[in-house]
């Protein structure tokens, strides 16, 4: 009714790509398969954990302890049973990189938490000229004014400040990203692994920012 047959039609006969199955992943492969899309790969090596809970779709405390990209499938095709979804347990870096032929794809949404695989992952995207959007950073944070901008337009972020610099240095110089303007907060409790603080969290933010990516890529894809 909203979008019309001609449109609904484009995104069945679309492909996309989703690596990283987390907060934001999640919320983006949800809304494409409600959006219609007809194909849908997974990417990710992680399992659900009982600390997913707060945030993430897919976890449930039914779900913990299985892989993500099982579920993340389960999921879609519960949703739609027409969709075809692959799924890649792997964490994505240059050695492995191979197995994944982004060129496939109609449009590869980045939702990975690390550097070094998200910077993998839009380089060889932008060389072989496939579209590519790809989320910042959604920890420590409490508002929901996430928005679309190219990479080389965004502010406050730290991880859109580290990508900006590291693209540019790999010949990158335009990249469309979700991201925050908000000052990350610092957690009324610290948590450190392997000498690193890890971001806190809460249920809404990662969802805003799935949402949008997802949002990004169907308008894209319909038109």
């Amino acid at each position: 009714m909203l979008v019309g047959t001609d449109a609904l039609n484009k995104l069945r006969s679309a492909r996309v790509l989703v690596c990283g199955v987390g907060g934001v992943g999640g919320y983006v492969i949800e809304a494409l398969a409600r959006g219609g899309v007809g194909h849908i790969d997974v990417l990710d090596s992680d399992y659900i954990h009982a600390s997913n809970l707060n945030r993430q779709i897919l976890a449930t405390v039914d779900t913990i302890g299985r892989k993500k990209v099982d579920v993340a499938k389960e999921r879609v095709l519960s949703i739609n049973p027409n969709c075809v979804v692959n799924t890649f347990d792997l964490f994505y870096l240059p050695e492995n990189a191979d197995s994944v032929p982004l060129e496939d794809y109609d449009f590869v949404i980045d939702a990975i938490d690390t550097v070094t695989a998200k910077l993998e992952l839009i380089v060889r995207a932008k060389t072989l000229g496939v579209n590519v959007v790809s989320c910042m950073g959604t920890g420590n944070k409490l508002d929901t004014c996430f928005e679309i901008a190219d990479i080389k337009k965004t502010s406050v972020c730290p991880l859109a400040k580290v990508m900006r610099k590291e693209l540019k240095a790999r010949g990158v110089n335009s990249l469309m990203v979700v991201y925050s303007k908000e000052t990350p907060l610092t957690p009324k409790k610290q948590v450190v692994e392997n000498g690193r603080h890890i971001p806190a969290s809460i249920s809404y933010p990662p969802a805003v920012a799935g949402l949008t990516l997802a949002g990004y890529v169907l308008k894209y894809l319909m038109d």
